[in-house]
């Protein structure tokens, strides 16, 4: 890497000042925990660099954002509880972690230099509550106990709440007085739901829940808009760098109020709705999931948006027939496609309808840019060429890295 490059890098990040987790070898989380965070950096970047050689100028990856403070940053803390191994016969005990890496066997997360310290605040105060009241963790083994798992979501701006307590059985004895002294232990908390997971399965959450405390929802700041996150609501987890990546996103998107942006597997709205709020002429948010519309055009409604509409539609179907039959009002050189699929990327049949509809601009960000290569290969082969790639350092401490590429074609070939 050149030396004019590094040098770009945020300067002087903590590192040797934070001393390395002690579990870190048992967890198997932060591949990346031992390394100063510079250093972390410069390998990403390399990374991202080496992935996109031959399929772009070097001159277009740009300098890695890394954080001030990598540290403290998951603003969703997901807890199991299960029975304490080695405790004296007839003691009574609660174990809480995470789970060892490829094992469900518990190890004691309560220092972690990742997660948020008010959400382990109030894991360690629903764990003293289970020990006071013998409230028995839920066991894999037998598929009895009570309380299987401790979800804790805290707004990055807001400082709210949000507690999902997840149970084995949809009693709850005791769930008011529970609730009192938790909040009062932790009055940061603003909400508590318990949530009914009777099935002996690894998934967290069950499908039946019920507000015990508060409204039910929190709200948290996000690139001057306001979100509602309830329980089940997609939200990302380092809410600083997601501003970063989201304004890198819209910088490329170079949005001058006469586009239509096309927001696809928008989930709730997030992008869509900064790109509403910051340019776009009109939104149009494509998503399968019909709980991530329902809280996408909840966000929208309450932020004061008209110009974003949400649809529940698979993403490929609405392009293919945008291609063609057209979207009122919107030609081709006045349309972005913003796209942000899960790990795997998009598919054949989604690119090619992209292709076909031949937007101006191609906003491609992804939490997997082996996969992204594999997609702009695709692009490339349509006419599309690569403007710009931002990497983003979404989970510091770890090996994943966050991108933005844009792609774009100066003569439409309709």
């Amino acid at each position: 890497m050149n030396k004019s490059r590094k040098q770009k890098y945020p300067q002087k990040h903590p590192a040797s000042d934070v001393s390395a987790c002690a579990v870190s070898a048992r967890c198997g989380a932060c591949t990346m925990i031992d390394i100063p965070y510079d250093e972390q950096l410069a390998k990403k970047q390399a990374y991202i660099e080496e992935l996109f050689a031959g399929l772009a100028s070097p001159k277009c990856v740009r300098p890695i954002i890394g954080m001030q403070t990598p540290y403290h940053y998951r603003n969703k803390v997901v807890s199991p509880f299960a029975p304490a191994r080695g405790a004296r016969p007839g003691a009574f005990a609660v174990a809480t972690g995470m789970y060892a890496q490829g094992t469900h066997k518990l190890v004691p997360t309560d220092g972690c230099l990742i997660e948020n310290e008010t959400g382990k605040r109030v894991v360690q105060a629903v764990r003293s509550l289970m020990l006071k009241w013998k409230i028995a963790p839920y066991n894999e083994d037998t598929g009895e106990g009570f309380l299987r798992h401790a979800v804790v979501r805290v707004g990055q701006f807001s400082g709210e709440v949000l507690v999902t307590l997840v149970t084995n059985s949809d009693q709850f004895p005791f769930s008011k007085s529970f609730c009192r002294e938790l909040v009062r232990r932790v009055p940061e908390i603003t909400t508590v739901v318990q949530n009914v997971n009777t099935r002996q399965t690894n998934v967290i959450l069950g499908e039946t829940e019920r507000v015990l405390y508060g409204p039910g929802f929190i709200l948290d700041g996000l690139c001057g808009l306001t979100f509602r996150i309830s329980s089940q609501s997609f939200y990302q987890v380092n809410v600083c760098q997601t501003e970063a990546l989201y304004t890198a996103a819209i910088d490329a998107a170079k949005l001058n109020g006469t586009q239509t942006v096309i927001d696809a597997y928008c989930g709730t709205g997030t992008i869509g709705l900064v790109a509403a709020a910051r340019g776009a002429a009109r939104v149009l948010g494509l998503d399968c999931v019909e709980s991530a519309i329902r809280d996408a055009r909840q966000n929208a409604k309450h932020n004061g948006i008209t110009n974003a509409e949400f649809f529940v539609e698979d993403a490929t179907d609405f392009l293919v027939r945008a291609a063609r039959c057209g979207i009122d009002g919107a030609k081709s050189e006045n349309m972005v496609l913003m796209m942000d699929p899960p790990r795997s990327g998009s598919t054949p049949q989604f690119l090619n309808a992209a292709c076909a509809l031949a937007p101006s601009r191609i906003v491609y960000i992804s939490c997997n840019p082996k996969t992204q290569v594999r997609d702009a290969e695709n692009l490339l082969q349509s006419g599309y060429t690569i403007e710009s790639i931002q990497p983003v350092d979404m989970f510091p401490h770890t090996d994943h890295v966050e991108c933005v590429v844009l792609m774009s074609r100066e003569k439409l070939d309709l």
